[in-house]
């Protein structure tokens, strides 16, 4: 068959990494991070990108999340992270970005720069392709998107 018969039949594989307390979407300050939950949310993802290969982990261990980003962050062509408080804190998540060759978009449901002082500092931006906060679980779709124009 043609290359480009096999390029037609690829889908993107792209994966959502989520960090702590991201679980309880839906439930946890509902007033900032909605009333939906993520796995709901993850449904409409792929029911609106029927054309990628959608993929999502949740983890509330630091380590656990490192080793996924080594997991698959040498065969992905792309990870929309969202780190959570982990952002502010994890050095090891940072150097974990920078040393993968998949890129990264951060995300944040919230504004974080509407919050507390340290929200404001994110050791995963540096090593990301970009960074979208404050749009509600939108964010993740706009990363989505990000990988579909570049």
């Amino acid at each position: 068959m043609p290359d480009f018969f096999y390029s037609y039949l690829y889908l993107m594989k792209i994966a959502i990494l989520n960090g702590p307390n991201l679980n309880l979407l839906g439930t946890r300050e509902t007033e900032i991070y909605g009333a939906k939950s993520f796995q709901d949310y993850f449904s409409d993802l792929q029911f609106k990108f029927k054309d990628l290969e959608l993929y999502h982990y949740q983890s509330n261990v630091e380590g656990e999340l490192i080793d996924k980003l080594h997991e698959i962050g040498f065969d992905y062509d792309g990870i929309v992270l969202n780190a959570a408080a982990y952002t502010h804190t994890s050095v090891g998540i940072g150097d974990a970005v920078k040393a993968i060759t998949t890129p990264v978009v951060e995300v944040h449901i919230s504004n974080t720069f509407n919050r507390e002082t340290f929200r404001h500092q994110s050791y995963i931006s540096a090593g990301a392709k970009g960074v979208i906060i404050g749009f509600g679980l939108d964010s993740y779709e706009l990363a989505l998107q990000s990988f579909l124009t570049a």
